[in-house]
């Protein structure tokens, strides 16, 4: 489905149980809504689902100008304001993760969940379109993701990128939240691999740390996939976490 929000075309699948608490999940840079249906498609009997294209990937439009990570936040609350979704559970990976965190830091949220997130310098650059297509087909059960995702997965790496695209990369990669993360008291969990290389298991405790009420959990030998590389386990931790 799309949706104008703030003079951009924002596509967006909603499905699952109606009158169900409101999961929303958003995905990393170069990715799309497809990253993220593994989860929402094992969820959908007992909640309410939105996935969202970030503006710039997959079916979204891209920003007509260097949009920052705030750019972002007001934009997925726009289009949940008109979804009537008032205080979700999020869940994001990577850069849908740290967009995440400045939302939960500015609106209420139920709860957060994410996955490899950074908050701020020091985390590797993305990975490339070959990199990840590779980690998808070595994925139990996901390895059909890879074919869906050949169009669209690092279509804005870099290299590739609009100057507008690159500048909100550089943006993104650079931007220290520290200070917004602060505000965040929602409860969260943060799950990641003990091999990200993208953004490292020390950042997650730190995080940790800057959270009021927050825990790490860990996968050993996975990697900044962590969630889809178990996504069984994923699946019963976020079922348990919403539970508490």
């Amino acid at each position: 489905m799309i949706k104008q929000i703030n003079g951009l075309n924002v596509n967006y699948i909603t499905y699952g149980k109606k009158d169900a608490l409101e999961l929303v999940f958003l995905h990393g840079w170069g990715q799309n809504i497809e990253m993220m249906r593994p989860l929402g498609d094992n969820l959908e009997k007992k909640y309410h689902i939105t996935i969202i294209d970030l503006p710039g990937f997959g079916e979204s439009e891209e920003p007509k100008y260097a949009w920052k990570l705030f750019d972002y936040v007001e934009m997925v609350h726009q289009l949940l304001m008109e979804l009537k979704i008032k205080k979700p559970i999020m869940l994001g990976h990577s850069f849908g993760g740290k967009i995440s965190l400045l939302y939960a830091s500015m609106y209420p949220v139920e709860k957060l969940i994410l996955f490899g997130s950074p908050f701020r310098k020091g985390f590797k650059k993305l990975p490339l379109k070959t990199r990840l297509l590779k980690t998808l087909k070595k994925l139990p059960g996901v390895d059909g993701i890879a074919e869906k995702m050949k169009n669209h997965i690092g279509s804005t790496d870099y290299k590739n990128a609009s100057p507008a695209m690159r500048a909100i990369l550089v943006e993104h990669v650079n931007l220290d939240i520290t200070e917004e993360v602060k505000r965040i008291n929602s409860p969260a969990i943060l799950i990641w691999g003990d091999c990200d290389t993208e953004v490292l298991l020390a950042e997650a405790y730190a995080l940790e740390s800057l959270i009021a009420d927050a825990a790490v959990i860990v996968y050993d030998g996975c990697t900044h996939y962590a969630y889809l590389e178990r996504l069984g386990q994923t699946i019963q931790i976020i079922e348990n976490f919403i539970k508490e």
